[in-house]
């Protein structure tokens, strides 16, 4: 528990990093939300430390940028993608608010626990689990969770043990999915999911990509499913990605610092960069930009023509963190989050971090998403009965475009 003198330096440290270092996507006015900060200060010194937390989490909510957060670095109590490896989509039960397994990522907590896509979440730890509230899912302990199918009475319990995480270098703690799983869903089309763009620099997930792309073209891959769904985002993993959906470089999009933005640019200016496909590559590109801004245009590496191309279906939803640049896959779901810029983590004192976004990433014509997401090309819900059943009606759908 800190006390009133601690809190004021941690709200002094917040509103000293925010006007220093935060993107201001949502053309805020620094000056009226610092007034707002400084009314409400008096109030949230005194206040017990959850509704302390709450309250920044809130004036943070007002800069109008995702990637942004406030919490106790020994507690870190964040979203359910993070913790237990699910997301969690609200549905109404029996004319009452439910949450719903969405997005159960491969070998996660979750997962291996038990927990189902389109069961719903009763409880955990014997407290009801009622939308709009998360559950309170931490790292480090062992969760008792109620689930049920929906418009049953019946429950079932199941135990999640959750690793313990810190903070990582610049980034909230995370129990990291496995990045890539693969298989053959016929005998041409083949599915590649992707939760997580794991390693600092992509790295790591190139290589897992690459292993897994040969695979299924080993085996008469003609078709491809790229699965983004409850995708959590990460590293430059993703212009990997994006390489294999074309053939030669073309412009990804472009990141650009606050100082670019505030002095002024245009795209074509910006150093047109490959992504890397090395570790030696990243430490020369980074050696580059070391002394100068490092506002670029991002390029996809020329991997040459693949059998899959023309033929491919990224399906999607309201937890994949990902852009839309170029019409080089027919999107299938749901409305994307819109969540694209880059962020990092401060230690505010006091057991208390910060995490917020330092970068803006727009798409080669200038347009970004942050906030507004990508329609799909083809509209597919989720039906929570029949996800329960195991019927994936956004994965069917994929198949018949393809086909």
């Amino acid at each position: 528990m800190t006390d009133e003198t601690q809190r004021l330096a941690v709200i002094s440290r917040v509103k000293t990093l925010v006007l220093k270092h935060h993107f201001n996507i949502g053309n805020v006015d620094y000056g009226e939300w610092c007034r707002e900060v400084d009314q409400q200060s008096a109030t949230l010194t005194a206040a017990d430390e959850g509704v302390f937390e709450e309250s920044i989490r809130a004036l943070l909510a007002k800069l109008k940028s995702s990637h942004t957060n406030f919490y106790a670095t020994d507690v870190n109590s964040t979203r359910p993608q993070h913790v237990i490896g699910a997301t969690l989509r609200s549905v109404i039960d029996s004319g009452s608010p439910r949450w719903m397994f969405l997005n159960v990522f491969e070998d996660s907590p979750a997962a291996r626990a038990g927990a189902v896509p389109g069961h719903l979440l009763v409880s955990v730890d014997g407290i009801p689990a009622i939308p709009p509230v998360f559950p309170a899912l931490r790292f480090g302990q062992d969760h008792q969770v109620t689930t049920k199918l929906p418009g049953q009475q019946e429950t079932r319990n199941i135990a999640i043990t959750v690793p313990q995480r810190k903070t990582r270098k610049g980034r909230p703690p995370l129990i990291e999915p496995k990045s890539v799983s693969h298989r053959m869903l016929t005998p041409r089309v083949g599915i590649l999911k992707v939760p997580f763009f794991s390693g600092s620099f992509g790295i790591r997930f190139s290589k897992l990509l690459k292993a897994a792309v040969e695979d299924l073209k080993a085996k008469g891959c003609d078709r491809l499913i790229i699965d983004l769904r409850g995708c959590l985002g990460g590293s430059l993993g993703f212009a990997n990605l994006v390489s294999y959906l074309c053939a030669d470089q073309i412009p990804i999009g472009y990141d650009v610092t606050r100082k670019r933005l505030q002095r002024g640019y245009t795209s074509t200016e910006l150093p047109r960069v490959p992504m890397p496909e090395t570790k030696a590559g990243v430490l020369l590109c980074l050696a580059r930009f070391a002394v100068q801004d490092k506002s670029l245009m991002l390029l996809t590496q020329g991997l040459g023509r693949q059998p899959f191309h023309g033929h491919i279906v990224m399906l999607v939803n309201e937890f994949t963190k990902f852009a839309k640049d170029k019409k080089l896959a027919t999107l299938v779901g749901e409305k994307t989050m819109g969540n694209v810029l880059g962020s990092t983590t401060f230690n505010v004192g006091n057991g208390y971090t910060l995490y917020m976004p330092i970068v803006g990433w727009y798409s080669p014509n200038g347009n970004y998403t942050e906030g507004s997401g990508v329609q799909p090309d083809v509209l597919v819900d989720i039906d929570p009965d029949a996800l329960a059943r195991g019927s994936d009606a956004q994965l069917n759908r994929a198949l018949d475009v393809l086909q």
